[in-house]
């Protein structure tokens, strides 16, 4: 397999921060979100949260805000921000190798299966590079789950959830 190569690995980390992310992008229409409100409604523990946005505000994909009614919000529009790029800017990478997609699994060389793995590693980045956080606001099984999440927790949203127009 020649030239760049993508990897990704699925961790708690990357599916919190993605799940985070979704949150976020829901419910900024109603202005700044609140790390305790993510932490709350999505059951994500608030120091853990903390160190995701850490990752994530240094990468560029959420800008915090101080003060009085502060949170956080989405650096650009939903729609430019894919759910590989969020789990990048918190795993550095997507990888279905054992070897880190380095190529040394078996005694410093590529094992039997090592090119299936490296492939499956970049289809699943192409997949989740492909989707954005604006087309996943918009699949209705994502906005049911957001309104029982948001009648349980008492949050409100207005109309046009996940609209983000930064």
């Amino acid at each position: 397999m020649e030239g760049v190569r993508k990897t990704m690995r699925l961790t708690t980390k990357g599916r919190y921060a993605v799940t985070a992310m979704m949150d976020l992008a829901i419910h900024e229409v109603a202005g700044p979100v609140t790390l305790t409100d993510i932490a709350s409604s999505q059951n994500i523990s608030l120091s853990y949260l903390e160190q995701l946005f850490a990752n994530l505000r240094r990468a560029g994909l959420v800008k915090g805000m101080r003060g009085p009614g502060g949170g956080y919000r989405l650096a650009c529009p939903a729609a430019d921000i894919s759910i590989a790029k969020i789990i990048v800017a918190v795993d550095d990478k997507v990888d279905a190798t054992r070897c880190g997609g380095k190529g040394d699994c078996q005694d410093g060389e590529p094992c039997l299966t090592h090119e299936l793995w490296v492939d499956l590693s970049r289809q699943l980045y192409e997949f989740l590079d492909g989707i954005s956080l604006g087309d996943l606001t918009q699949w209705p099984c994502v906005q049911d789950v957001a309104a029982r999440q948001d009648a349980r927790d008492g949050r409100h949203v207005a109309a046009g959830r996940g609209a983000n127009p930064n």
